[in-house]
């Protein structure tokens, strides 16, 4: 679940109502005496603060200056320590929504936040906000236009509701911000309030529609003098334990074994703009499973990145898209080689599924001439399999050499938010395996008014070992215009046959030329019966490039619509001309010869803020050959018990019939293809109970299930075609997948940046040759497997040099 907040930020981005734009400005005032973080306005010290009020609707019809009765009232104070923050927000206590969720998560309930630009370059940007249960988020803003919210920072806020509606205070250490070396500064602001119950939310300092961008329209901060930034230093060290039970029983393996660990995390800030963050020796146990699928693709699935370190204040190492965390720490490279590497009568008796990461680096920041500099650093560490001999003697096989990842980025601003990009990445690896290194050039033009815009990116990647030198170019060239209710763009991407940057980044195929073109019609301003809507027309083609060959061509034509009753539909269709795929028979220099099909795609959500909310999707997909017919459909639903505890559900349910795939290689190195049905079904359940703002318990369980019924067989031919094929070698191959887990944390924040979870997780998984028809019976199956049970403790400690310094 993404958070109302990412909402109410693409709300304020995309809103398309036509007002004067002006720029506002208040003062924050100094004050000698800290108020009280209480949440109640009381204090003597914001009496002589100025108000900044007149908060611009932008929902549910934009452009209105919020009524008195529900106005909002925001003052803003300083010292040499922090930055402080009162805010009112008008309302009657009834309408105000206040789920209880713990930190990071805004739920069903009002809140209110404000973003900071301390260098005023308009690109880059800090959120803090507080919901009105007392729930604090945070988020970074890049030029990009992305939200990190796993960007983190410490600091102190409480909420009150009384008769007028609700308050909050805010205390935002200098520590958690950084800021040029001035002794006047003008700070770039703006305030966000939403109203949940009414789908209501305003900014203080209006964003344009017609403009691109976020942080590029708002507000200034004036009157701070005097400032400095402190000694930003703290240690956050931690110690875990684990238990692991799965029934082995086998001789000599036990069936339960424990762990202890310790590390720590530093962040140390340089200088009042860079920032050095560092893990040593984590333990990223306690995340989250994946989302394991069956994939028939000769592609790799991607994972999303789960660890803290490899999310949080990433956007200088995203540029570019060369950069995929999953890389660091994962599977290790040479894992399913060993199995080739077997003697007569040896048998493997344990192989690491993931390498271990000793240390991992990172130091980012900008400079007050808009140069953003970012290093990266991990090494993971050597990683070995166990094999037993004949003779029931032990040897090593290595899987993973010892691996060092780095990276490196230079990203300069320039006028009209426009910005040009140096990015290398490097992986090295001890021993004879390759090294790998890839270099980019991005950038991005904007015109005065952010109206039109060109950005491209230049790229070569090298492996080398002894006498391999692969070296491989490609580039990416965009433009088109960005703001308006007319929307376009044209792009243009291209790759050699030796490019591959999948050493640290996620690559599925290169050798192409690819073309496409895109354009939108929205409109904003309510209608009779709807509140906003979009239309789109998109098309996409791609050819080989060496030689050269076409490839595929699809068109892509759609609708959305936000009605006022605040439900939502879109449906759009798809038609895909029949092609080349160079990739499906797994063999270089041959080629499959792809079938046309129409997609057509529905869905609806209602309305969330709601006790009771859902959705639900329909795809269906016709294919012009061997009576090719697919369909996915599911639906996800959300019920809040009360404001502590809530169920969510969501069922995916996506049958296949007469699809034609690739499936294997003949004894006679024949490339056979299948034309099978395919079964898939996907159910989660989520239960989120929250003692406090600070302590909450969270249960994710999934089951998944998918199959694959082979009902005849095909020889692919030089021409691309399929030819019938009578054999009946892969007769009895068909598969059957199923995996289920379960996650459940409690989490419980002690005190600032400091956290004590427990975490409980079974996984039970299967692959089988055959069919096994049915939900329920493959689900019975899956439960009665062998099941990995972990049980873990975290506790970390979060300790400031400054704090440190004055307790002492």
């Amino acid at each position: 679940m993404k958070q109302a907040l990412l909402l109410a930020l693409l709300f304020c981005t995309f809103s398309m109502y036509s007002v004067a734009q002006n720029i506002k400005k208040m003062n924050a005032l100094r004050t000698e005496s800290a108020p009280k973080i209480d949440g109640v306005l009381d204090d003597a010290e914001w009496t002589n603060a100025v108000a900044a009020s007149e908060f611009v609707e932008l929902r549910p019809v934009p452009g209105n200056v919020e009524s008195r009765e529900k106005r909002t009232e925001i003052k803003i104070l300083y010292d040499n320590s922090a930055i402080y923050v009162s805010a009112r927000m008008y309302d009657h206590p009834d309408s105000i929504a206040r789920e209880l969720v713990t930190r990071d998560r805004v739920g069903n309930s009002d809140f209110i936040g404000i973003i900071f630009d301390p260098y005023l370059d308009r690109i880059n940007g800090l959120g803090f906000y507080v919901t009105a249960a007392g729930s604090q988020y945070d988020a970074k803003y890049s030029s990009s236009g992305n939200e990190d919210d796993n960007w983190n920072a410490v600091w102190d806020s409480e909420v009150k509701i009384d008769e007028k509606g609700w308050t909050a205070e805010f205390k935002i250490p200098y520590s958690a911000l950084r800021f040029a070396n001035k002794d006047v500064q003008t700070w770039g602001i703006n305030m966000i309030r939403s109203r949940q119950k009414v789908n209501y939310q305003s900014c203080w300092n209006f964003v344009d529609p017609k403009v691109n961008g976020f942080i590029n329209q708002e507000g200034e901060l004036n009157g701070i003098t005097n400032i400095k930034s402190p000694v930003r230093l703290s240690f956050s060290p931690y110690v875990s334990t684990s238990v692991n039970n799965y029934p082995y029983n086998l001789p000599g393996v036990k069936n339960t074994a424990g762990s202890f660990n310790g590390g720590m995390d530093v962040k140390y800030g340089i200088n009042q703009s860079f920032t050095l963050d560092m893990t040593l020796v984590p333990d990223f146990g306690q995340v989250r499973s994946d989302n394991q699928v069956l994939n028939l693709t000769p592609f790799e699935v991607k994972f999303n990145e789960n660890r803290q370190f490899f999310t949080e204040g990433t956007e200088l190492f995203n540029k570019g898209d060369l950069f995929y965390s999953r890389r660091i720490g994962s599977f290790p490279a040479y894992t399913n080689s060993v199995n080739g590497q077997l003697k007569a009568g040896e048998t493997v008796k344990n192989n690491p599924t993931e390498s271990k990461l000793i240390n991992a680096t990172k130091v980012s920041g900008r400079t007050g001439k808009g140069l953003g500099i970012g290093v990266f650093n991990a090494v993971t560490n050597r990683a070995m399999a166990t094999v037993l001999t004949a003779s029931g003697q032990e040897r090593m096989v290595e899987t993973q050499p010892l691996t060092n990842y780095s990276i490196i980025v230079l990203d300069q601003n320039l006028k009209n938010n426009s910005s040009v990009t140096l990015l290398n990445t490097n992986v090295l690896r001890q021993g004879s395996a390759y090294d790998a290194n890839v270099s980019a050039f991005l950038f991005r033009l904007n015109n005065k008014k952010n109206k039109y815009h060109v950005q491209g990116a230049a790229k070569m990647s090298q492996q080398k070992s002894g006498t391999m030198d692969d070296t491989g170019y490609g580039y990416e060239l965009r433009g088109g215009k960005q703001s308006g209710n007319f929307t376009w763009n044209i792009q243009q991407e291209f790759t050699d046959d030796k490019f591959n940057p999948s050493d640290l980044g996620f690559f599925t195929n290169n050798n192409f030329l690819d073309h496409s073109f895109f354009m939108a019609y929205s409109k904003y301003t309510p209608g009779k019966w709807y509140l906003q809507y979009e239309t789109w027309f998109e098309a996409d083609h791609s050819q080989r490039f060496k030689p050269q060959a076409y490839q595929s061509f699809e068109v892509n034509v759609g609708g959305w619509m936000k009605f006022k009753n605040f439900w939502s539909a879109n449906v759009n269709m798809e038609r895909e001309f029949s092609g080349n795929d160079f990739y499906e028979s797994r063999t270089a220099g041959r080629v499959f010869n792809t079938f046309s099909g129409t997609r057509v795609n529905a869905r609806f959500n209602s309305n969330n803020a709601k006790k009771y909310s859902g959705g639900a999707y329909l795809s269906l997909r016709f294919q012009d050959s061997y009576g090719g017919f697919g369909l996915s459909t599911g639906f996800y639903q959300n019920y809040r018990v009360n404001n502590k505890l809530s169920f969510g559900t969501e069922v995916m349910v996506a049958p296949r019939y007469n699809y034609v795939n690739w499936i294997g290689k003949s004894s006679t190195n024949e490339i056979i293809f299948s034309r099978y049905d395919r079964h898939t079904v996907e159910s989660v359940i989520d239960v989120k109970y929250t003692f406090t703002a600070k302590m909450g318990l969270n249960l994710r369980g999934r089951h998944y299930w998918s199959d694959r019924r082979n009902k005849s067989f095909f020889m692919l031919q030089d021409d691309g075609n399929l030819r019938a094929d009578p054999g009946t070698e892969f007769i009895n191959r068909q598969v059957n997948y199923n995996v289920f887990n379960i996650d459940m944390v409690y989490s419980w924040q002690f005190a600032p940046g400091s956290e004590l979870s427990v975490t409980y997780k079974d996984v039970a998984q299967e692959s089988e040759m055959l069919n096994r028809e049915g939900y329920g019976r493959n689900f019975g199956r899956v439960i009665g497997r062998p099941q990995n049970n972990s049980l873990s403790l975290k506790v970390l400690y979060y300790l400031d040099y400054l704090q440190l310094k004055k307790k002492n």
